[in-house]
């Protein structure tokens, strides 16, 4: 075996180590991680954006991660989430993921699926 190929080995491990610690600190701190999946700047994009933005800083402010990210600007990343309708918001943590689908204008429907409000 390489010696090379068993320190590529150990760095893998260490950063899998590191992303899986920082996720745990973050979940324990009640950070939320959000990725908002849209198409482009058409108006119903920025509706999401702008929706997702005011729930998060007035229910989570300072608790939040928010990456916006285009699907024609970086469609790898829209095809390993499994992307298949935009805007997508993707709550990564904490957990359980959940997907929501839409412009987020029902705001109660968005504040169920980020777990901030009890469903009825």
């Amino acid at each position: 075996m390489d010696p090379n190929d068993r320190h590529k080995d150990d760095q893998e491990l260490f950063d899998s180590t590191a992303a899986f610690e920082e996720a745990l600190a973050q979940e324990a701190n009640g950070t939320y991680q959000l990725r908002l999946y849209v198409a482009g700047s058409t108006p119903q994009s920025q509706r999401a954006i702008a929706n997702i933005k005011q729930i998060c800083e007035e229910r989570l402010a300072g608790r939040f991660e928010l990456e916006v990210i285009d699907i024609y600007q970086q469609p790898v990343l829209a095809k390993g989430e499994q992307i298949i309708a935009v805007p997508t918001l993707i709550k990564q943590l904490p957990g359980p993921l959940r997907r929501i689908v839409g412009d987020l204008s029902s705001r109660e429907r968005v504040l169920i699926g980020l777990d901030l409000i009890p469903k009825p």
